[in-house]
């Protein structure tokens, strides 16, 4: 068996290439170990990378950012077994202000909107908090503002069975998995927001309060695979991102986790997603993919 293994910014993106890099090896070891071998794009032309090498593989799976994702994903889609979200979900969830309000439609938390005063302004489809700062300023050309919530900055690690796309083959109806909850550090200097890294494994008196939130965002916004949903836990559990695709939480549960998770990605693509996972304790990881078992 065959897996297609594609990380964007391992070549184009020099400043999340570390944490993509750390991300892809760990997928790669864990494919290796399950008895698959491993194929990766090489530097170039990634798009055309990907129409060569996809039609190769047996399953493909691919990372990169929000505004790029849901087209990559598509031609992986096209061309062999996609064990990644489906490329429309993934394009929805890209779209920051619509996705956030698609959730608040549905009852779900999430930051509001605001267009004076200090808030936080981000990109619309931006990855890793880039260019992510709190000022009072008027958003650049493809940014917006939200208003800025106290709390503690935490996400949601989840694989999620199949139910869209080729749901006829492979929906089973059984529930999202828990991998962990994890803590994220981020740094404020100067008005600028910096992702440091985090701490999976945690226990919280809300975990299930945010856990629930965080699979009722995910499914609404129609994720499956691997799904990071990043909240920040207040007066109540605000929804501030979903990304639909392998994040930097995964060097560290893959550490602790005795379950591979190449095998738990195949599985839950064809319906079939265990019931839980694992892990032997706590680990803390950075942006740049050191990880440390606590």
């Amino acid at each position: 068996m065959l897996a297609l293994l594609a990380e964007y910014t391992v070549f184009h993106n020099p400043a999340l290439a570390p944490e993509g890099n750390a991300m892809l090896s760990v997928l790669k070891e864990s494919f290796l170990r399950s008895g698959y071998d491993v194929i990766t794009p090489e530097s170039g032309d990634f798009e055309a990378e990907l129409r060569r090498l996809s039609p190769l593989a047996d399953v493909g799976l691919v990372i990169a950012p929000d505004h790029l994702l849901g087209r990559y994903s598509k031609i992986l889609e096209d061309n062999c077994h996609s064990i990644g979200c489906g490329s429309l979900n993934c394009a929805l969830c890209s779209k920051k202000p619509h996705a956030g309000a698609i959730l608040a439609a549905q009852g779900i938390a999430v930051p509001k909107e605001i267009s004076e005063g200090i808030r936080v302004i981000k990109e619309k489809q931006g990855a890793g908090a880039q260019n992510m700062r709190i000022a009072d300023e008027e958003p650049g050309p493809g940014e917006f503002g939200q208003e800025f919530i106290e709390g503690e900055h935490m996400s949601v690690s989840l694989v999620i069975s199949r139910y869209v796309g080729n749901a006829c083959s492979y929906y089973s109806g059984r529930p999202p998995l828990v991998l962990s909850l994890n803590r994220q550090f981020i740094r404020f200097d100067d008005g600028l927001v910096t992702f440091e890294g985090g701490e999976i494994g945690i226990s919280h008196p809300r975990r299930d309060e945010i856990v629930a939130t965080a699979i009722k965002a995910a499914t609404i916004l129609g994720c499956q695979g691997y799904v990071g949903v990043d909240v920040i836990v207040s007066d109540d559990v605000y929804v501030v991102d979903v990304n639909p695709r392998p994040t930097s939480s995964l060097t560290g549960i893959a550490a602790v986790m005795d379950e591979e998770i190449a095998e738990i990605l195949v599985a839950a693509s064809k319906g079939d997603i265990p019931e839980s996972v694992h892990l032997r304790g706590q680990a803390r990881y950075d942006k740049d993919g050191t990880v440390t078992v606590l």
